[in-house]
């Protein structure tokens, strides 16, 4: 599946089309649950095979955690570094904590992640609400493919919290839909945690990852996403990250707002 279709860009960040219901508390105990287990699972590995890492990460951090179980990016035999050594790129320090994109670990990271797309306001928008599987064969998708879309979690003061994709736009069906620029870098973002909708806390971390990826990618002039303009809450997350709504297009399953954070804009908006 390519990183465009459906391309929900972000969706539950900012509170309307991500609001929640009457379910809210049960989906946010079932979300921590998973999010216990996932840095237990973690906690586990690494007291096999890295035991000094492990001693200087105090109280079970996930950040630091992660940093010694890093998948090098790409994977051997894809060939050229699509998306410059992303998996390397580090924290960016945020409000609410430091904050990482920590690459997707399907054996590690399917049930949170399949949790969150079971989750009504993200199902509407990402079309992933179903068994594990059908997320497993989504990410499984971008993991095996050439490298140009790498799926990530949002690891915000140590604990996973939203899902990511970050993707070559001028590699993937969307630049058919708009004058693409070699390097153009893409995002999709979903907020898992219940608790971190409606507080704007997608907006911001939106303009951080943008500007992240900026400061990473040297070659990239722009950021660009295209969320479904019925979405408002992600339209308005996005304008209010310092993104431009350049145009509509029309996408499978979707009419989009092609969104915009460009370069030289970056200090104006």
């Amino acid at each position: 599946m390519s990183a465009a279709t459906p391309g929900p860009g972000v969706n539950g960040a900012e509170g309307t089309a991500g609001t929640v219901g009457e379910g809210d508390t049960l989906e946010l105990r079932t979300a921590d649950a998973f999010t216990d287990e996932l840095v237990h699972v973690l906690t586990q590995e690494l007291q096999q095979g890295a035991t000094q890492q492990q001693d200087e990460a105090q109280g079970g951090d996930f950040i630091e955690l992660i940093a010694c179980d890093r998948p090098s990016t790409p994977a051997a035999g894809r060939g050229p570094d699509l998306l410059d050594g992303l998996a390397e790129w580090g924290p960016v320090s945020t409000g609410e904590g430091p904050f990482q994109l920590v690459p997707v670990r399907v054996e590690r990271d399917l049930p949170l992640v399949a949790q969150w797309m079971n989750d009504p306001a993200v199902a509407a928008f990402w079309e992933l609400a179903g068994p594990e599987s059908a997320t497993a064969d989504h990410l499984r998708a971008q993991l095996d493919g050439d490298g140009r879309s790498i799926p990530c979690l949002g690891v915000l003061g140590g604990v996973p919290m939203s899902y990511w994709e970050v993707y070559r736009a001028d590699l993937d069906p969307v630049a058919r839909h708009y004058p693409a620029r070699p390097h153009d870098t893409g995002l999709h973002l979903l907020i898992g945690r219940v608790a971190d909708r409606g507080r704007g806390i997608g907006t911001d971390l939106l303009r951080r990852v943008a500007d992240h990826v900026l400061d990473h990618r040297p070659s990239c002039t722009r950021v660009v996403a295209e969320p479904d303009l019925r979405n408002t809450a992600s339209v308005a997350a996005f304008l209010g990250a310092g993104f431009r709504l350049t145009r509509e297009i029309e996408l499978p399953g979707k009419r989009a707002g092609l969104m915009i954070r460009d370069r030289a804009l970056r200090g104006l908006l």
